[in-house]
């Protein structure tokens, strides 16, 4: 914010600020136009609002500068900018902070290839050592990812009133002289050129069934999927279940994207650990008053099924009702379709041993876990059991009455829809 405003105003420029959240940003088109800004700057996901509500037939003649930062940039976000603003505009990707000021830039013109689906935050500014630190504070090797620091003499004399947190980030000079380095608590890796990787967040970073995730990776991929405009990814708590990753899109227009597509999108780049258990569509991601994600706005996931490339099927028998109804209650699903994919409904190895111990115990069956495993819908799982009662030495009657397996009369099973 200080270099947005003195940045200009030092420079000889007129500052002309947009209150988005009174204002909102169908106008923003015409009042950039209408009063001439040469140089644009927002957070990446007030751009891609912004970009989203343009026809493509405005003109910007006198934008010279997109200038973005404070989020992740995507390869994306560099094709809406050469899509509506002349050939003679320049995207900055920028890293900064309050503490330490502008670290890193990137300048990218319509000529700059953007082979990550995450767009670099450059190479440091005059004066600045930017250093990338693992958990002892010391400088990992070449392409290894750890915390952005920067080391410089012109850093911010600390927190007002917060000692502690002064200390904390603001590291002294081991060696007496006058550069201190501030861990900034983002996350890099540097490219082979030496270019520098902005990866999120340090406390974006999670733990999942053992793995350590980076969020903002995860978000980088959505981003990079065809019909998707803003993605965020959060970790929720869930309990027994441990976390959970949840995964909030604002599609394109027209929607077409089911949770379905998207796992299968995500699943050609990304380990199974990283793949969202649950994606909630909204029309657009929650801002903050100064045009950030506001994660903490971000709806709970509902209990609704999901969208699917499968339609809903309702059960056919008392069998699949029941195991239907054990699928639901363990995912916490209002309900579950017959030829739902159990990997489509949020797998975890977790919550797929939970649903194996309770169809065990339901139906009083002995199948080897595998069986049960490679069971991805009800009604896979429902025949399994079929086969296996057929072979019991226990007279399937004994266990589960015929009524069970007897398909539901047809008034019946449209009931049920």
């Amino acid at each position: 914010l200080t270099l947005d405003i003195f940045g200009a105003l030092l420079n000889g420029a007129a500052l002309y600020p947009l209150e988005i959240k009174g204002e909102g940003l169908s106008a923003l088109a015409d009042w950039l136009a209408r009063n001439e800004i040469t140089i644009y700057r927002s957070f990446p996901t007030t751009f891609r609002q912004f970009t989203d509500t343009l026809a493509g037939d405005e003109a910007f003649p006198h934008v010279r500068v997109v200038h973005l930062g404070g989020e992740t940039v995507t390869r994306r976000d560099v094709e809406r900018c050469r899509k509506h603003f002349s050939p003679h505009c320049i995207l900055v990707n920028h890293l900064g902070s309050n503490e330490a000021g502008g670290m890193a830039t990137y300048y990218i013109d319509h000529d700059t290839e953007i082979e990550e689906p995450t767009v670099p935050v450059g190479y440091p500014v005059p004066d600045n050592q930017v250093l990338l630190l693992d958990q002892h504070d010391s400088a990992g090797g070449p392409g290894d990812a750890g915390e952005i620091a920067v080391r410089s003499r012109y850093l911010a004399l600390g927190y007002w009133g917060r000692p502690d947190l002064t200390r904390e980030r603001f590291l002294e000079d081991p060696t007496g002289g006058d550069q201190r380095t501030f861990l900034t608590g983002d996350l890099g890796r540097r490219l082979p050129g030496g270019c520098l990787l902005h990866l999120g967040r340090k406390d974006f970073q999670v733990k999942v069934r053992g793995y350590r995730v980076e969020l903002a990776e995860i978000e980088a991929a959505l981003q990079a999927i065809d019909g998707i405009n803003e993605a965020a990814v959060v970790a929720r708590e869930e309990g027994e279940a441990g976390v959970r990753l949840v995964a909030y899109v604002a599609p394109a227009k027209p929607p077409g994207l089911t949770a379905t597509t998207l796992r299968g999108a995500l699943a050609a780049t990304l380990p199974d650990h990283m793949i969202p258990s649950a994606f909630v569509f909204l029309g657009a991601l929650p801002l903050t008053p100064n045009g950030k994600v506001d994660r903490r706005g971000l709806p709970a996931p509902e209990r609704f099924r999901p969208s699917l490339d499968v339609p809903f099927a309702v059960a056919r028998t008392r069998v699949e009702e029941r195991l239907a109804r054990i699928w639901a209650e363990v995912l916490d699903l209002e309900q579950v379709g017959v030829h739902d994919p159990f990997l489509e409904l949020g797998d975890d190895s977790l919550l797929a041993t939970s649903v194996i111990s309770r169809v065990l115990t339901a139906f009083q069956v002995e199948l080897p876990l595998r069986t049960l495993f490679e069971s991805t819908t009800v009604v896979d799982m429902a025949l399994a059991i079929a086969q296996e009662l057929a072979t019991d030495s226990t007279p399937a009657t004994q266990k589960h009455p015929p009524a069970d397996w007897k398909r539901f009369p047809d008034e019946e099973a449209a009931a049920r829809e």
